[in-house]
């Protein structure tokens, strides 16, 4: 099987054919692997998540974020869910939502916690949660590939998760680490990257309001192929940034190396942030395509959350801090 990196994939192969002559198939598929979704771990207690929905499991008590998108039309949940980058599936846009139905998450879920902080060692996703304020936020998201979306992610602030943590002045940096079950993950069993995946934030971006960890779609339990039970978003930066099926979180003095970073460095920097006056080495990242529109669209200086999120980088070279 060839693997394409997404530095291999051309433009024309941006919004993928399949995803609208294979539609209904996609949509039978991701319906399947919804259908086989139970509540993640002890959660259902924490989230109220009892109710059948369309797809799988309804979380209840969600809040609508005053820092959600109002103005962006969303895409649907056959969209968001059949088209994805998920390498530990594959390296197709459509392969994680034909495959994810072999991936049965544990519960409970466990997040270990290790590093500069005072709060190490296994945290269950249901202690996660307790306390937690779940909101809707409709997210832009942003892929290096040059296409994008619009997204109603579920979750809450990471900086919530990472005040229980209680991290030392040491820990200048966050990283994230990916469950690695090949068992489960047929993409680990081919060395296309190093596994498991590697992200990893600044403090200060991963305290910003903005950022949140996942644990929701559309007001459901959020999908396998989507990065269940849990994944970060970040929605200035590109979506890889976004680790999906979160096991490890590792405070640091210094900078963690992300698995992009080591694979490409020329291509994929530490921060990522969505800039159009910076190129990829192979095309132009001024423009992009919403999935489910025919015409490009300018691309928003960091996806159009400048206002909120500029004054992290101020005084640095955004091309040479790409």
């Amino acid at each position: 099987m060839l693997i394409k990196k997404p530095s291999d994939i051309r433009s024309s192969e941006i919004t993928d054919k399949k995803l609208y002559l294979n539609r209904r198939e996609f949509i039978a598929a991701a319906g399947t692997v919804a259908a086989g979704l139970g509540v993640i771990g002890g959660a259902e207690a924490v989230l109220g998540a009892a109710e059948p929905a369309p797809h799988g499991r309804k979380l209840e008590n969600i809040k609508k974020s005053p820092l959600a998108v109002t103005n962006d039309k969303v895409n649907s949940w056959e969209q968001i869910t059949t088209c994805n980058n998920f390498y530990e599936f594959n390296s197709d846009k459509d392969g994680p939502a034909l495959l994810a139905n072999r991936y049965k998450p544990v519960q409970p879920w466990t997040v270990n916690v290790d590093g500069e902080c005072a709060k190490k060692g296994p945290m269950h996703l249901e202690d996660i949660l307790k306390g937690q304020t779940i909101e809707d936020r409709t997210y832009r998201h942003r892929c290096v590939e040059r296409w994008s979306m619009v997204i109603p992610w579920v979750g809450f602030s990471l900086s919530d998760f990472i005040k229980k943590c209680e991290p030392t002045s040491k820990a200048k940096y966050v990283e994230f680490t990916t469950l690695y079950d090949p068992g489960q993950f047929p993409g680990q069993r081919i060395p296309v990257l190093r596994w498991p995946y590697v992200e990893g934030l600044r403090m200060d971006e991963a305290m910003h309001p903005l950022t949140i960890l996942v644990v929701g779609l559309y007001g459901e339990v959020l999908p396998n192929q989507d990065g269940a039970p849990l994944r970060l978003v970040i929605p200035w930066k590109y979506g890889f940034k976004g680790i999906k099926s979160i096991v490890k979180v590792r405070f640091v003095e210094k900078q963690p190396l992300n698995t992009w970073q080591e694979s490409a460095p020329n291509e994929y920097g530490f921060y990522s942030n969505v800039n159009p006056t910076v190129d990829h080495p192979r095309w132009s990242q001024a423009t992009e395509r919403r999935i489910g529109e025919f015409l490009m669209r300018r691309t928003l200086m960091f996806n159009g959350y400048a206002d909120q999120v500029a004054s992290l980088y101020s005084g640095m070279d955004l091309k040479k801090n790409y």
